[in-house]
């Protein structure tokens, strides 16, 4: 067995253990399910009165207890309808419902064994006990609750049956577990600074953006200083591009509907899309994606092979619909600015394009300090368009240009678009946060669906292909997960004030003023402070606002060129003159370090 499934196996028998101290604790309690998670596992209940954070100690405790006494798993086969039976006698009615949907469809191994509509209540199926708990389960388990690594339970949240809304809301407990009792305390650790470098908290400390309940959920208001560092990302995502070879374009916020029933994103995508505008008896929709527009700007006249390939890149704002459950500060919200481009090429220039852009992506990443990312080639999903034939060449397409830049990938069977496969590059934060940004889409289906057509060198027409990517993910996503990667100490090239300065007195504001102009003259950005409160609280509030570099102004520093200068993070001082001051931090504005 690998580590990898051995800690799996102790986490799910954690999960039954938790569910056999909760029997304990609650006789009357009827159980959903308990699987395994990333770093551990969580369980779903209906309980006769709601949990509060005070009953998970209680709970602990209970399963502490449940693991002295070396409870064994005890694994049994028995046929689903002997299952009914025993789950009616333990009134499990959730469990009932999984055996009934087992009954009429049949266990994954009968499904692929037979492959056939009839009934299945002579199946066998598999129920492990540990204690008075007993459950439906495929198992693997350890062998005794002896075997139970360190673990704690870390919060309680609702869960709705199934997933489904209109089903009845459970409690969900979540716990962690590990091998070792030091890997557990690593984790919380790590939990903690998390919860300090939460971006909604920073980006409210830090006074960068805020929502307002008015103004509706999931909708960013970009306060002075956050839409400064917006402009900064913006502004070099532009210059890139431009350095890259693309073009810019710029669309509507709106569009007829007709154009996202030609696209398929009306019937294949219309959960996410606003209900439609009344506009002089024609129906509009906010605009869900950038590329049906740049699709239009293409057809707008003839094309040519030695046209293409085309590059398009709009930093466009897209609307869409997201349950107020899921928003979560910049990360998930209704109204966001994708770093959006489309390639039209030919298939000849497929595969250049494509290793193109994937360096491109890194080279990005890099640049905003992340080195470590994992990527993952996402294929055909169960709704789609187009051929299997268009979706196997484009996969091969993407497979190759992955293996010609030597970036290391998995395959995310079915988690492609409707549209076409593409590939997901997931960024690492400082924390070892995995985080979806970037991603690379080819489609054949859109410019068949479009219509679109470019005449070859024979002078035949031909099918464009489209290659969909965005760098970033949207710009408001990205802006959150950097701001937790760098804890909101951002580096100094995207800082919104890069040098603090402050008097010491009214006797040497002259001199900061004047210190202060040079500085903006070499295009950093300043912060004259000149209130009157003790040099003791300003550079407390400096330091509070994470500003990269202070110059505090005395005597010293109004009778020679020398600076003395605080960095951030750093308790000694530096002695410095002006100019070599100045020059520093144009250097470290350059490498963007």
């Amino acid at each position: 067995m690998t580590k990898k499934n051995k800690i799996e196996t102790i986490r799910h028998s954690t999960a039954h253990l938790l569910a056999a101290a909760v029997l304990k604790l609650f006789p009357r309690a009827k159980f959903g399910i308990g699987p395994v998670i990333e770093n551990g596992f969580y369980y779903d209940f209906e309980l006769p009165r709601s949990l509060t954070p005070e009953d998970l100690p209680k709970i602990e405790k209970e399963m502490k207890k449940l693991i002295k006494e070396n409870l064994p798993f005890e694994k049994k086969e028995i046929t689903i309808e002997e299952a009914i039976k025993l789950f009616k006698k333990l009134k499990q009615p959730y469990k009932i419902e999984l055996l009934e949907d087992l009954k009429k469809y049949g266990t994954t191994e009968e499904k692929k064994r037979k492959k056939t509509s009839a009934k299945h209540k002579n199946d066998k199926i598999t129920i492990y006990k540990v204690g008075d708990f007993i459950d439906l389960c495929r198992g693997p388990h350890v062998h005794s609750t002896k075997e139970i690594t360190p673990f704690k339970l870390t919060k309680i949240a609702g869960a709705y049956w199934r997933g489904k809304e209109t089903n009845k809301m459970l409690q969900r407990i979540y716990g962690i577990s590990f091998f070792t009792q030091k890997e557990l305390e690593n984790y919380l650790e790590k939990i903690k600074e998390a919860e300090k470098r939460d971006h909604r908290i920073l980006g409210k400390e830090l006074d960068l953006f805020s929502f307002d309940e008015e103004v509706g959920a999931g909708l960013v208001l970009w306060h002075p200083k956050g839409a400064l560092i917006r402009k900064i990302i913006e502004q070099f995502w532009i210059e890139e591009h431009l350095k890259n070879g693309y073009q810019l374009v710029k669309t509507p916020h709106i569009g007829n509907i007709q154009l996202w029933k030609t696209s398929g994103h009306w019937n294949f995508y219309r959960e996410n899309i606003y209900s439609p505008i009344d506009i002089e008896g024609e129906k509009y929709l906010l605009k869900p994606m950038n590329c049906p527009f740049h699709i239009k700007i293409y057809k707008s006249k003839i094309r040519s092979y030695r046209d293409l390939p085309l590059r398009w890149a709009e930093l466009g704002t897209v609307y869409r619909y997201e349950k107020s459950g899921v928003l979560h500060g910049l990360t998930r919200v209704r109204g966001f600015t994708q770093d959006d481009a489309h390639i039209f090429c030919t298939p000849e220039q497929l595969e250049k394009e494509l290793i193109k852009i994937i360096e491109f992506v890194i080279y990005m990443l890099k640049i905003f300090g992340f080195n470590d990312f994992d990527a993952y080639l996402s294929t055909r999903p169960e709704k789609y368009v187009g051929t299997l034939n268009a979706w196997e060449k484009a996969t091969n397409a993407l497979r190759k240009s992955l293996e010609k830049v030597k970036l290391k990938y998995k395959i995310d069977s079915g988690a492609g678009v409707f549209y076409g496969p593409k590939i997901d590059i997931k960024i690492k934060d400082s924390l070892g946060r995995a985080w979806q940004c970037s991603t690379i889409q080819v489609d054949f289906n859109l410019p068949e669906r479009f219509k679109m057509k470019y005449t070859d060198s024979k002078g035949k027409e031909k099918r464009p292909i489209m290659i969909h990517r965005a760098l970033l993910g949207s710009i408001e996503r990205f802006f959150g997960v950097l701001l937790e990667h760098y804890g909101g100490a951002f580096p100094l090239w995207l800082s919104p004030t890069q040098v603090y300065i402050t008097p010491v007195g009214k006797a040497y504001q002259k001199i900061a003023e004047k210190i202060a102009k040079e500085l903006e003259e070499n295009n950093i950005r300043v912060w004259l402070d000149e209130l009157n409160e003790t040099i003791g609280y300003k550079i407390r509030k400096a330091e509070k606002e994470k500003i990269p570099y202070m110059l505090v102004i005395g005597e010293k520093e109004a009778k020679s060129n020398y600076l003395n200068v605080r960095q951030r993070g750093e308790k000694k001082i530096i002695k410095m003159g002006r100019k070599k001051f100045i020059e520093k931090i144009k250097k470290e504005i350059a490498e963007k370090k």
